[in-house]
């Protein structure tokens, strides 16, 4: 039986309806994000300590996000970094005092599953009404936002494909033979490929032979199935490839070393990488956190962090100038156009997949 792979941002409408009578403000007089959703700052005395576990701290983020959470919430921010899977692993061990837990979406589902993260409480979050649909509730109304979303599309370099790539399609045209790169079945964005040759190979809902098959097609073009971005820019910036899938956030790093390289949302949609935040299960520090995650929420931050290139904001009151919207995913027009893989869905596969693409597939 064919299952969707797809799931609509609109599934979370009814989150939004619950939400409409939540009060929000989101701005403070001061032009920092608003102090609480009690509207009281933690009381003086010995600041508390909450352990957050992330991707990095760079100095952009602690001085204009954490610095002013610690003075108006009382509190000292420790942070744990690493990548998805070892900061998950460490919190399923119960072998770190995490507090609040950032995972791309993917990871979170496994989170959940796991039984390693707290039902969040939608009244705590305010600012939760400003995001676009599509970021408030990816994994269930009980769980935590999307604070960020980039995105999947294609990139190319013009002066070796003469043809304007518009659609997910144009991978299989025969000008790209040789010159292509795909991901990797272990990368993120590796069933997202998969979801994508199901579509273009004429289904509505995901079909997995189809989508094998329609791959097997483009095996003879592609140069080499990539594992990491770096391995992409790599090989664009020395003429090795002309085109492929590619996350938004990263085009940066392609224009450095092919000024004229171009980035495509697809006619038919990208595909959201939506990254969470969530409260770890048995945190003593519940209502801290969640004013934490709040305040990621914030346009005022979200905006911060957007002309920083950063993260691509999904509250939907930052605005941007067109100078400023470079290099980030921005805007209802691009957001709402969105395709979001199903993460438990792809968790429930990604094995068989992953062994069907290494006999089918891997070069």
């Amino acid at each position: 039986m064919k299952k969707k792979m797809i799931s609509s941002a609109l599934s979370v409408t009814c989150v939004a309806m619950a939400l409409a009578g939540c009060g929000t403000d989101g701005k403070a007089g001061s032009g920092t994000p608003a102090a609480s959703s009690t509207g009281t700052p933690a009381a003086s005395g010995e600041p508390t300590k909450l352990v957050v576990s992330t991707w990095s701290n760079d100095d952009i983020s602690n001085k204009e996000v954490i610095v002013p959470f610690e003075k108006k919430f009382n509190a000292k921010v420790v942070f744990e970094i690493g990548n998805n899977a070892e900061r998950l692993n460490k919190v399923q061990q119960g072998s770190s005092a995490v507090d609040v837990l950032f995972l791309s979406d993917y990871y979170t589902q496994q989170a959940i599953d796991a039984g390693v993260v707290e039902k969040i409480d939608p009244a705590r979050l305010p600012n939760l009404s400003q995001l676009y649909d599509i970021a408030k509730a990816p994994l269930g109304a009980d769980y935590g936002p999307a604070y960020t979303v980039n995105q999947l599309g294609i990139a190319y370099n013009p002066k070796l494909v003469k043809s304007e790539i518009k659609s997910w399609k144009d991978l299989w045209s025969p000008e790209l033979a040789k010159k292509l790169t795909l991901p990797g079945i272990t990368t993120t964005s590796g069933p997202m490929m998969i979801d994508a040759a199901s579509l273009i190979a004429g289904n509505s809902t995901f079909n997995e032979d189809q989508a094998f098959a329609k791959l097997k097609e483009l095996n003879p073009s592609v140069v080499k199935y990539y594992g990491k971005t770096a391995d992409f820019v790599t090989m664009f910036a020395q003429g090795e490839i002309a085109a492929g899938p590619f996350m938004d956030s990263y085009f940066k790093d392609l224009q450095a070393g092919v000024p004229d390289a171009k980035f495509v949302t697809p006619q038919e949609g990208g595909y959201a990488v939506l990254n969470t935040i969530n409260v770890v299960k048995g945190s003593k520090n519940k209502q801290l956190a969640e004013e934490l995650i709040n305040w990621y929420l914030s346009k005022e931050v979200q905006e911060k962090m957007a002309k920083a290139k950063i993260s691509s904001p999904t509250n939907k009151e930052v605005k941007l100038t067109d100078e400023e919207a470079k290099g980030v995913t921005y805007g209802a027009e691009v957001i709402n156009k969105l395709r979001k893989l199903d993460a438990k869905f792809v968790n429930d596969n990604l094995k068989k997949w992953t062994d069907r693409w290494n006999r089918e597939l891997a070069q």
